[in-house]
C-alpha cells in the first residue's frame, strides 16, 4: 500500500525512499487552496527535503486507508518540533491516484491544527458571515 511506504519513508526521514512514491509526472492538488497546484516529482522534493531539513523531528500516523480501483485514500497526522522551536501539527486526507505502484496525481486535504478556542457555534457565525456579537443561543 502506497500509504503505508509513505508513511515508513516519512518516519525515517528518507527522502528518496518517499520519491521513489511518486510518479516522475505527478501531478498534485490541493483543492482548498488552488495556487498549491503543481506537478513534477521534482516539487516534491523540495517540499519534502524543507520538512525533513526544517522539522526533524516529524513524524506521520496513519490513521486509516481505503483502496478502491486505483486510488488510495488515507487520513494523516503529521507532527514534530520545528528548529526555531514551535511545533508542526497538520492533520487530514490525502487522495492519491496510484499507477504501477506510484502516486500518478494527489488531492491534499491537510491543514494546520487550529490553536483557538473558537467553538462550533463561533465557527459557524463566522464561516455564515453572522453577526459577530450575536450571543449563542
Amino acid at each position: 500500500m502506497l500509504a503505508e511506504r509513505l508513511r515508513q519513508a516519512i518516519n525515517a526521514h528518507d527522502l528518496d525512499a518517499f520519491m521513489s512514491c511518486f510518479a516522475p509526472d505527478y501531478q498534485s492538488m490541493q483543492p482548498a487552496h488552488p495556487a498549491r497546484t503543481f506537478s513534477g516529482r521534482a516539487q516534491v522534493g523540495k517540499n519534502w527535503s524543507a520538512f525533513f531539513r526544517e522539522v526533524p523531528d516529524i513524524q506521520a500516523e496513519l490513521l486509516g486507508t481505503a483502496v478502491t480501483e486505483g486510488t488510495e485514500w488515507a487520513e494523516w497526522h503529521w507532527h514534530g518540533t520545528r528548529l526555531d522551536g514551535s511545533i508542526l501539527d497538520m492533520r487530514g486526507v490525502t487522495v492519491m491516484g496510484v499507477h504501477a505502484g506510484s502516486a500518478a496525481w494527489g488531492r491534499l486535504y491537510m491543514e494546520e491544527t487550529e490553536q483557538t478556542d473558537e467553538d462550533i457555534d463561533e465557527t459557524v457565525r463566522r464561516l455564515a458571515g453572522g453577526p459577530a456579537d450575536q450571543r449563542r443561543a
